[in-house]
C-alpha cells in the first residue's frame, strides 16, 4: 500500500527494515532442519500438535515458543535455558554478517510466496505505518512479552504485507535476483511446503531495499499479540535499543497475495444442544447430515447472502443464518461502519458470545481459537463442546477497515501461508 494521500509526516517516514544477524540451525546437529521447525505458536493445535512436534526433533523450535512448564516462569525460565544450551552447544548459531533474509514457500498446487526478513523500527498506530485490523487479548499479550524478555530474543518473525509498486522497484528485484542464487537452506516440511532462505548483506543492495520500503506502509496480517508484545517491551527500555525493533516477514502483495481463511471457535463444556437451544427464532437453523468439504460449501453459499455460521460438535453440522435483524439492532454497537457491524465475526462476539451465550472471548477456560477446520470439528466431538465454524472475510474489507483505524473483532482472519517458525531467528544482544 503506498503512502500517497497520507500525512506528509507519515510520508516521509515508511517502513524502516534493518539487517540483522540471524540465528539459524546448524543442519548437521539436528535431524533435519524440516524437524526442527513449527507452525506460529498460536497455529500449534494443543495439547496434540504441540506432543507430535516435540516428538519430532530434541531441537524443535516449539521448545522455545511453547515452552512445558507447571506455572508461566518456569516456563519462560525453561525457554531461555533451552535457548542459552544450544547457542553454547552450537544447534543455533548466529550469521557472520547482518543481513536481509529473502524467504521462500512453495506448495505442490502451485502457490509461491517470496519476501523479505528483517527487523522494523516499531511505530505507533497513529503513524500510520503499520496498520493492525484486529484487537487483542492482554493476557496473551502479557505471556508473550514475558517470554520474549526471558529470553531476549524474537522467536518467529511476524508476518506483514504491503503494496509494492511493480517488478520494477527495488524489493522486488533483490527478492527475485537473490532467488536466482543457491540458498542458505531449502527444506520441506510434513504439510507439503518448500521453504528456501538466502541473505542479502551488500550494502548498496539493501540501501536500495530500505528506500524502496520506506515509501510504503503494511497490514499486520498474522502476528497481532507479537506486534503489541513488541510494542510493549519497546516502551519499557530506554531509547536507542535493539526493543525498537522487532522481526517481521514484509510480503508484496501486489506480486505475491496472500490466502486469506477463517479462524474458528471452539466452546468448551457448551454441548451442541445446548449452543442451539437459545437460537431457535432468532436464526434459521439448518441440520446438514453431510460431510465437512459439503457443509463448507453450504455455510460458504449462506455467507455471501447474510450472516451465517456452521456449528458442530455432536457427529454432525448445523448451519446457522438469517439472524432476526432486531436481534442484530439490540446487540451490534452502532458507532462502527456498517462494513465492521455486517462482519460474521462481529455478530458472532457482540451477539452470540456476549449476549446469547454468555462466553467471555478472552476466556481461554471457555473458548479456544483454532485455525485448522477438521481439527475444530474434532476437538469438540472429543470434549463435548461445540464448535463454531466462519468463513473468511474478504482481504479488501479488512484492508479498507484498518485505513479507517477501525480493528475487526479479535481472532477474525488468517492469512497465509505464515512462515515457518524455527528458520530464523533473533537475538537481541547480537
Amino acid at each position: 500500500m503506498n503512502t500517497a494521500g497520507h500525512s506528509e509526516a507519515t510520508a516521509r517516514r515508511g517502513l524502516e527494515l534493518t539487517p540483522f544477524r540471524g540465528l539459524r540451525y546448524d543442519p548437521d546437529r539436528v535431524g533435519s532442519l524440516a524437524a526442527v521447525t513449527s507452525p506460529p505458536y498460536d497455529v500449534v493445535v494443543r495439547p496434540d500438535g504441540l506432543h507430535h512436534l516435540q516428538d519430532a526433533d530434541p531441537h524443535n523450535i516449539v521448545r522455545l515458543i511453547l515452552p512445558q512448564a507447571t506455572t508461566p516462569a518456569e516456563r519462560n525460565e525453561q525457554a531461555a535455558r533451552t535457548l542459552r544450551r544450544w547457542l553454547s552447544e552450537g544447534v543455533l548459531a548466529a550469521d557472520a554478517e547482518p543481513g536481509l533474509y529473502v524467504y521462500e514457500q512453495r506448495d505442490g498446487d502451485g502457490l509461491l510466496q517470496r519476501g523479505i526478513i528483517g527487523t522494523l523500527r516499531l511505530s505507533d498506530p497513529a503513524e500510520g505505518v503499520v496498520l493492525p485490523h484486529e484487537d487483542v487479548m492482554p493476557h496473551v499479550v502479557a505471556d508473550r512479552a514475558a517470554l520474549m524478555r526471558a529470553t531476549s530474543a524474537n522467536l518467529e518473525p511476524l508476518l506483514l504485507t504491503y503494496r509494492g509498486n511493480g517488478s520494477a522497484a527495488a524489493a522486488s528485484q533483490a527478492v527475485e535476483r537473490a532467488a536466482e542464487q543457491p540458498p542458505l537452506l531449502s527444506t520441506t516440511t510434513e504439510d507439503g511446503f518448500s521453504h528456501r532462505l538466502w541473505s542479502i548483506t551488500d550494502a548498496a543492495d539493501v540501501a536500495r531495499v530500505q528506500s524502496d520500503l520506506a515509501q510504503h506502509q503494511a497490514l499486520i496480517a498474522d502476528g497481532h499479540h507479537r506486534w503489541a508484545t513488541y510494542r510493549r517491551l519497546r516502551a519499557e527500555h530506554a531509547s536507542p535499543s535493539p526493543w525498537d525493533y522487532g522481526l517481521v516477514l514484509l510480503v508484496d502483495t501486489a506480486r505475491y497475495p496472500l490466502r486469506v481463511r477463517a479462524i474458528h471457535r471452539l466452546l468448551h463444556g457448551l454441548p451442541v444442544a445446548q449452543a442451539l437451544a437459545p437460537l431457535d427464532g432468532l436464526f434459521r437453523i439448518q441440520h446438514l447430515d453431510v460431510p465437512l468439504p459439503e457443509a463448507l460449501e453450504s455455510l460458504a453459499d449462506a455467507a455471501c447472502a447474510d450472516n451465517a455460521f456452521l456449528l458442530a460438535g455432536d457427529g454432525t453440522f448445523h448451519l446457522v443464518d438469517r439472524p432476526d435483524q432486531d436481534l442484530l439492532s439490540r446487540t451490534i454497537p452502532t458507532d462502527r461502519p456498517a462494513a465492521w457491524r455486517t462482519l460474521d465475526a462481529t455478530v458472532l462476539h457482540s451477539t452470540l458470545l456476549d449476549q446469547v451465550w454468555h462466553i467471555p472471548e478472552d476466556d481461554p477456560a471457555r473458548i479456544a481459537y483454532i485455525h485448522d477446520t477438521a481439527a475444530t470439528v474434532r476437538k469438540a466431538e472429543l470434549d463435548g463442546g461445540t464448535a463454531v465454524l466462519l468463513h473468511p472475510v474478504r482481504e479488501e474489507v479488512v484492508r479498507d477497515l484498518a485505513r479507517q483505524g477501525v480493528r475487526m473483532p479479535r481472532k477474525s482472519t488468517s492469512f497465509g501461508p505464515k512462515p515457518a517458525s524455527g528458520l530464523v531467528l533473533r537475538a537481541l544482544d547480537l
